[in-house]
């Protein structure tokens, strides 16, 4: 069995960005239980803060992500770091990044679809446009990111790359809840895959929390509230998705496939 934490982070305006990078870091370590631990969208900035977005940006090997990796090794985990404001060159991504138990970066995906509604995202960033699923000991794990949950063919690329489990980070906020508990679960339904998210809570503006661990018949196996907390589960990442796909076999169904992705 595979132990998964989804962390529920709260970003405080407020607090300076290094100390916000510190109290997460310890969050991490003290999951050392954990097998995998799930972080939010750009916490180390606060996904709203698009005024500090050029400013804050880091690159791979920048302080967020060595911290990152040092709390990874410590916690013996994988650990999805969350997303973080990437400079590449003179392009900004939101790049989200898996790190292995020994502190390796394992792989990075830049999210594809960039918000716009009510965001400064889409403006300021550069899209991703590469699907990122990762062969681990856990299982084949896909990356997306927030916004991405509304595009259905995203994830069924990921599929076609055999992705297992669904790692989604994010900062949904509070007014649209419904529909974020509904394409959690619709996602892992559709594709016989687990769905692990972990999105901000609290903060300014309210993001609506409720990290979802999913199964592959779409249940919840759990959930949390709107507070700042952890959500744990164990699940058997690898092994429920072949025996789900294998007992329903929808996806063997499928007649139109959706290109567009490398």
């Amino acid at each position: 069995m595979t132990r998964v934490a989804s962390v529920q982070l709260e970003v405080l305006t407020d607090e300076p960005k290094e100390m916000r990078v510190e109290r997460v870091a310890s969050v991490v370590e003290e999951e050392r239980a954990a097998d995998l631990i799930v972080l939010p969208e750009i916490w180390n900035v606060g996904y709203f803060n698009f005024g500090s977005y050029a400013e804050e940006a880091e690159e791979l090997e920048g302080p967020t992500i060595e911290r990152m990796r040092e709390a990874a090794r410590a916690a013996d985990s994988w650990l999805l770091a969350g997303s973080f404001v990437e400079r590449a060159g003179d392009r900004l991504h939101n790049t989200s990044v898996l790190i292995d138990r020994g502190g390796e970066l394992a792989a990075t995906y830049r999210k594809v679809h960039l918000f716009g509604y009510g965001s400064e995202e889409r403006r300021l960033l550069t899209r991703g446009e590469a699907v990122t699923v990762v062969d681990t000991e856990l299982g084949r794990l896909g990356l997306a990111t927030c916004y991405d949950l509304r595009f259905p063919e995203l994830f069924r690329a990921m599929v076609s790359q055999d992705a297992e489990a669904f790692l989604i980070t994010s900062a949904w906020p509070y007014p649209r809840v419904e529909a974020w508990t509904t394409l959690n679960r619709a996602r892992a339904i559709e594709n016989q895959a687990w769905l692990i998210s972990a999105n901000c809570a609290a903060g300014t503006p309210a993001c609506c929390g409720r990290n979802m661990v999913v199964d592959p018949w779409g249940t919840v196996v759990a959930a949390g509230s709107d507070r700042p907390g952890v959500v744990t589960a164990d699940v058997d990442l690898s092994a429920a998705a072949k025996a789900a796909r294998d007992e329903f076999p929808a996806l063997r169904d499928r007649v139109l496939e959706t290109g567009g992705f490398e």
